[in-house]
């Protein structure tokens, strides 16, 4: 018979031997890594390469909070530099040139992106105070400081006439760039024309470029002194090339005013080149000289230089001429310029008078046309009431239609009697595109 004691002793001995057959790992050791050891070093590798990459985007972090930093302070010092650049140009538009050089001469040092132009005005502003001595020191500054400056050119512009207002003129041949040389051609034009009238008709005479001879000739036809009248007048007259004689020809026309005429008629007279003689037809337009245009209206047996004086006349306000021209002149070519000349005179009296009372049906058409563009509605509408002829007629509605006059082409669709006539004014509505018109071609569908 098993007792209890002899029970409890036999469930003990069982489980010390069912331990003690267990694997190590179920007695309290770790199992063993089919890797070995080397799992161990990789964990701890991977733990020491978490903590540097941190380190590293916390470094660039910091990197680009510095650099974020460093361009607001930037921007904060070109805002600045900008209310104070607009300082300085406040004072010296209220002609406080002396606040404004001070301004000025403080942003200059100031080394920012407006340095050179605060140079420029600093110097102007000098300039203004009579300091002409410290204002080309300025000028030689931002020469020096900024050769590259858009502002350059300015400040040598300003040199010059620094230079002229002190009684230096600079030597127009000692500058470099062209446009300069012209500056100072101008300066020394202003204060001393005998000095520099010869340097003028030098450089015209020599090798220079179309451009620049252009540029020479236009400083000497602003000049109101006789001899570089005179000068201007020989170019005119063709002692140089065509182009500059053509030119020549159009500055006097815009500066030479009534002591030009005479010598643009003995131009005109003279030459045989059709390009001058329009040049000059251009400039006794320019200047207003309806009695030359008119003389060249009338008499010039070429007829498209004819044509251009008269269209020139029309523009200048020559009707009277014109008229004078047109009673007398047997040419239907030249009549229908005549009709023009006073469309561009704005003359619609006249163009009334051809229309209704020219005997020549082609006139009578032109004069028609040119009302059109005038947007005389009221007088072709008189035309077409008292006209009989069907072409011109016809003519009528065609002015209506280059007048953009819809209003006047409806009126002649619902009352015209002519089947022809009444097709036609819809014929141009179609084409208008306009309010009263489309809102007639619909009542005609509708019906």
């Amino acid at each position: 018979m098993i007792t209890v004691n002899g029970l409890r002793k036999g469930m003990v001995a069982g489980l010390l031997a069912c331990l003690l057959a267990a694997p190590a790992w179920a007695r309290g050791r770790q199992p063993a890594d089919p890797r070995g050891s080397l799992w161990g070093q990789e964990s701890g590798a991977s733990f020491a390469e978490q903590e540097r990459e941190q380190d590293r985007q916390e470094r660039e972090q910091e990197a680009r909070e510095r650099e974020e930093e460093k361009r607001e302070r930037e921007q904060e010092r070109i805002e600045h530099q900008q209310e104070m650049y607009d300082d300085a140009r406040e004072a010296l538009d209220d002609d406080r040139y002396e606040q404004a050089a001070s301004k000025f001469a403080e942003l200059a040092r100031a080394n920012g992106p407006q340095s050179d132009a605060a140079l420029y005005w600093k110097a102007f502003a000098e300039n203004r105070q009579g300091r002409r001595d410290t204002a080309l020191a300025t000028v030689a500054e931002l020469k020096r400081r900024y050769p590259q400056s858009r502002w350059k050119k300015d400040a040598e512009a300003l040199e010059i006439e620094i230079r002229n207002n002190a009684g230096h003129p600079m030597d127009v041949d000692a500058q470099s760039d062209e446009d300069l040389k012209v500056l100072a051609l101008q300066a020394l034009m202003n204060s001393d024309p005998a000095k520099a009238i010869p340097i003028v008709e030098k450089r015209l005479n020599g090798s220079g470029s179309p451009k620049e001879k252009s540029k020479d000739l236009f400083v000497l036809a602003q000049s109101g002194a006789p001899e570089a009248q005179q000068v201007l007048g020989r170019i005119a007259q063709g002692q140089s090339n065509p182009e500059l004689q053509r030119k020549a020809v159009e500055y006097l026309g815009i500066f030479g005013g009534s002591r030009s005429a005479g010598i643009l008629a003995t131009v005109y007279a003279n030459s045989t080149d059709a390009a001058v003689k329009r040049a000059v037809i251009q400039s006794y337009m320019v200047s207003g000289n309806r009695g030359e245009l008119f003389k060249i209206a009338k008499g010039e047996k070429d007829p498209a230089l004819k044509r251009d004086a008269i269209q020139k006349l029309g523009l200048v306000g020559g009707q009277s001429e014109l008229e004078q021209i047109y009673q007398g002149e047997p040419s239907t070519d030249v009549r229908r310029e005549i009709l023009q000349g006073y469309f561009l005179a704005g003359d619609s009296a006249k163009l009334v008078r051809a229309a209704e009372g020219e005997k020549d049906p082609e006139l009578r058409r032109a004069a028609i046309r040119n009302l059109g563009l005038l947007g005389k509605s009221d007088a072709l509408q008189s035309i077409y009431a008292k006209e009989t002829d069907r072409s011109l007629k016809e003519e009528v509605l065609n002015a209506y239609f280059i007048g953009g006059n819809a209003k006047a082409l409806v009126g002649i669709a619902k009352s015209e009697k002519d089947p022809g006539l009444r097709k036609r004014a819809v014929e141009k509505l179609s084409l208008m595109n306009s309010k009263e018109g489309n809102e007639y071609l619909m009542e005609l569908l509708n019906k």
